[in-house]
């Protein structure tokens, strides 16, 4: 699995912990999407149940390690749901339970991988914490977490919980131009759109991605100039997808930003004509009023059974009613 060199630190600071005994048997890893998360598990994974470890790096040549890097160790649990469903199951857990109290295959630790723990059904969830709360001798249990507001209380209590953070902006935009053929002020935007999570930032890059973001930017600066909003229907009605709808967010919130003279914390950073645009097309107040709109939008589609299509007209719509009344607020 690649290796990424924001991971340095956190390996480091995590592994210490285990090399004084002091290492928890349950590591809830919190990261967003994008920072490497998956590769750090794996190498904390690799170390773990390498039975020679020299310092903080496994040893590459013992039996577990050659069995690690064949991808079928008997003793290393990756956890996923069945195919064709999206959450994992109390029949999984429990057949996982009966595995890990019984002796290792190698002799040495055994470690089990869940990489989205939101992905536990409850019933699930509660059938794991037993084994958390008294797990055998020599096993680890390392999770991975997007959403921990989506797990439940007593599953947190048990583990210890470990943030992630996306790496300093000059890291990330370091690795970026190594890693993509794209200008600098395409690849901050890229990053901070992502939260600066560097592979989130280099996903977004890629040609279609990149271009159905730059398509909305055209179409937004078109419709400033023609005061049709309804061009944009099109580019944010995407089922299941709502990226277009947060790139409209953040264009909206850089205008609000430009006015309040804060231009130096700007997100699009290759849009500063488009947002220019936005900023002289609409007084702060109907910024505002729009951002608070576009939200409220986000929170109804969300409700089951609404007509995507018919509501997302209606705040298109909004958005020139808004501009002709401005003291109008909806």
């Amino acid at each position: 699995m690649k290796w990424y060199p924001w991971l340095n630190d956190p390996y480091r600071q995590i592994l210490v912990r285990y090399q004084q005994g002091q290492g928890h048997h349950a590591l809830l890893l919190h990261s967003q999407q994008g920072n490497g998360e998956a590769s750090l598990i794996y190498a904390l994974s690799r170390w773990l149940i390498c039975r020679q470890p020299n310092g903080i790096k496994s040893c590459g040549v013992c039996n577990s390690c050659r069995l690690m890097k064949a991808g079928n160790h008997p003793d290393y649990y990756q956890l996923k749901p069945e195919k064709g469903r999206e959450n994992l199951g109390v029949d999984s857990i429990r057949t996982l339970v009966g595995n890990l109290y019984s002796r290792a295959h190698q002799g040495g630790a055994k470690v089990v991988w869940l990489a989205h723990s939101e992905q536990l059904t409850e019933q699930a969830a509660n059938a794991l914490l037993k084994t958390l709360e008294e797990p055998p001798a020599q096993t680890y249990f390392l999770q991975g977490c997007h959403e921990p507001s989506y797990l439940l209380p007593t599953l947190m209590s048990r583990c210890l919980k470990w943030l992630l953070k996306p790496p300093e902006e000059v890291l990330g935009l370091r690795w970026l131009q190594q890693e993509t053929t794209n200008k600098l002020q395409e690849a901050t935007t890229a990053l901070r759109l992502c939260d600066g999570a560097p592979l989130a930032a280099k996903a977004l890059l890629q040609p279609p991605c990149w271009q159905e973001r730059l398509a909305l930017c055209t179409a937004m600066a078109q419709a400033i100039v023609n005061r049709d909003y309804l061009i944009l229907l099109p580019l944010l009605n995407k089922d299941k997808n709502d990226a277009p709808l947060y790139w409209l967010l953040s264009l909206l919130t850089d205008a609000l930003k430009l006015l309040q003279g804060a231009e130096n914390f700007l997100v699009n950073m290759d849009q500063t004509k488009l947002i220019i645009a936005l900023a002289t097309h609409w007084p702060a107040v109907i910024l505002h009023n729009h951002l608070q709109q576009w939200l409220n939008y986000r929170r109804q589609c969300q409700i089951n059974g609404i007509n995507q299509e018919l509501l997302l007209t209606h705040y298109l719509l909004k958005l020139g009613v808004d501009y002709q009344h401005p003291c109008i607020h909806h």
